[in-house]
C-alpha cells in the first residue's frame, strides 16, 4: 500500500483504506457470561458492511477466555493464568465458529491470527507476520486477531487487546484504528455527575487533570478506559489516529460521526520495539544514571556508557528492557541491556577503553545502545 497522509478528524473515516477494529469482552459476552449471538451478528453486519464497501478491515476480537467459561464450568474469568489459558483454549474455536458464520452470511471470509508479543517484537518474527497479515488482505478476508492467550506467559503478555490493536495497527500500516467497548467516549470526570465529552485529544496536555476509569465489574475483560486510552496514544505516536467510542456507535463512527474522543495522529512511524519498549516492556532492572549520562542519553540521545551509570538495581540478563533514572529516580529512558545485572557492578563509573584492555574487547560495547533505546 503507497504512503499516503494520515486522517486529520473523524469525518474521513468512511474513506480510509484500511482500519483496525477492537472490540472487547464487555461488549460481546451476554449477562449470563458466555458470548452473546446477537451482539457478535450485529457487529459483524456492521463490519462486512464496510468490507464490501471497500475497506480493509482487521478485527482485533476479545472473547475467548469468556466464551470459554461455561464450557469450563466457570462462573467468571479466573485469576490463575493456567486457568486463563484453558478457557482461551477452549473458546478461541468457539469464538471464530461464531465470527465464521455471522461473516459467511455476508460472503466475507475471515481468518484466525493468534499473536504472542515476540511475534510482534522479533524482527523475523514481525516480517512473517507483517507478510501474512498483507496477503489476507489482498485475498479480501476479513483477520481476526487475539493475543494466543493459551501459551502467552505473563513476561510476554501484551495485558489487554487494546494495546495489541495498537500494534497491530503499525503492523499494518492503518489509516486508523477505532476501539470499542461498552463506554461511549472519554469523559472528563464521571458521566453520572454531569461530566463532559471529550471529542478530540490531539497531545497529553489535553488529558491533564481527567481522571481514566479502570476495568469494570464484569469480570470478563482486562481493560477499561485506561487501556484505551494509552492504546489510542501509542497508536497516534506512531502516526495512526484512532477513535474510542461504544459498540452501540460503531455504525455511526465507521460512517464518519461525531462520536467517541478522537486522537490525533501526533508523531511519525517508529520501530515497533521502541513502541513495545516505551509503552508495553516488562522493566527487569533500573541503572541510576549521573548528571552526564542524563543529558547524554535524555537530551543528545547517545548510547548509555559504563562510565556514566552510579548504581544497579534488579536481577536481568543481556537483553532485558531496563530503565534509565536520574538520582532523583525519575525516568529518563528505557532499553535493552548489553550486560547482565551480575556483570555491571564491576564496570561501572569506568571507560570502555579501559574495560577493554582489562577485560577484553567484548567489554568494549556500550550497556545500551541507541538503536535500543527510547527517550521516554
Amino acid at each position: 500500500m503507497a504512503a499516503h497522509s494520515p486522517l486529520t478528524d473523524r469525518s474521513g473515516l468512511p474513506g480510509a483504506r484500511r482500519v483496525v477494529v477492537k472490540v472487547g469482552s464487555s461488549s460481546l459476552t451476554s449477562v449470563s457470561g458466555g458470548i452473546s449471538t446477537e451482539a457478535l451478528v450485529g457487529l459483524v453486519d456492521i463490519l462486512a458492511a464496510r468490507r464490501l464497501a471497500g475497506t480493509e478491515l482487521i478485527l482485533v476480537s476479545s472473547g475467548a477466555i469468556a466464551a470459554g467459561l461455561a464450557p469450563l464450568g466457570l462462573a467468571r474469568r479466573p485469576a490463575q493464568l493456567s486457568s486463563q489459558q484453558a478457557a482461551a483454549s477452549v473458546g478461541q474455536g468457539l469464538l471464530m465458529a461464531r465470527y465464521t458464520q455471522a461473516f459467511g452470511a455476508h460472503g466475507v471470509t475471515v481468518s484466525q491470527v493468534l499473536l504472542t508479543a515476540d511475534d510482534l517484537i522479533r524482527r523475523s518474527h514481525y516480517a512473517n507476520a507483517h507478510r501474512a497479515m498483507e496477503r489476507l488482505l489482498n485475498f479480501g478476508v476479513v483477520p481476526i486477531v487475539n493475543e494466543n492467550d493459551t501459551v502467552a506467559s505473563h513476561e510476554i503478555r501484551f495485558g489487554d487487546n487494546d494495546r495489541l490493536a495498537a500494534l497491530v495497527a503499525h503492523l499494518v500500516k492503518a489509516d486508523a484504528l477505532v476501539l470499542l467497548s461498552d463506554v461511549d467516549a472519554l469523559y472528563d470526570g464521571p458521566p453520572t455527575d454531569g461530566a463532559q465529552r471529550i471529542s478530540d485529544v490531539h497531545s497529553a496536555a489535553d488529558l491533564e487533570g481527567v481522571t481514566i476509569g479502570r476495568a469494570g465489574a464484569a469480570g470478563v475483560g482486562t481493560g477499561g478506559m485506561a487501556t484505551k486510552v494509552e492504546a489510542a496514544g501509542i497508536a497516534a505516536a506512531s502516526g495512526i489516529p484512532a477513535l474510542v467510542t461504544s459498540t452501540a456507535n460503531a455504525a455511526a463512527a465507521l460512517n464518519g460521526a461525531d462520536v467517541g474522543t478522537w486522537f490525533s495522529a501526533g508523531g511519525r512511524r517508529q520501530p515497533i520495539r521502541l513502541l513495545w519498549l516505551a509503552h508495553l516492556a516488562r522493566i527487569q532492572g533500573t541503572l541510576i544514571l549521573d548528571d552526564g549520562a542524563v543529558k547524554a542519553v535524555g537530551e543528545r540521545r547517545r548510547s548509555l556508557l559504563p562510565a556514566g551509570i552510579l548504581a544497579v538495581k534488579g536481577d536481568f540478563e543481556p537483553g532485558d528492557p531496563v530503565e534509565m533514572v536520574d538520582t532523583t529516580g525519575r525516568a529518563v529512558a528505557r532499553g535493552l541491556v548489553n550486560y547482565s545485572s551480575a556483570e555491571l557492578p564491576p564496570m561501572l563509573g569506568r571507560s570502555t577503553r579501559d574495560l577493554a584492555e582489562e577485560l577484553g574487547h567484548e567489554y568494549e560495547r556500550s550497556v545500551v545502545h541507541v538503536n535500543d533505546l527510547v527517550v521516554l
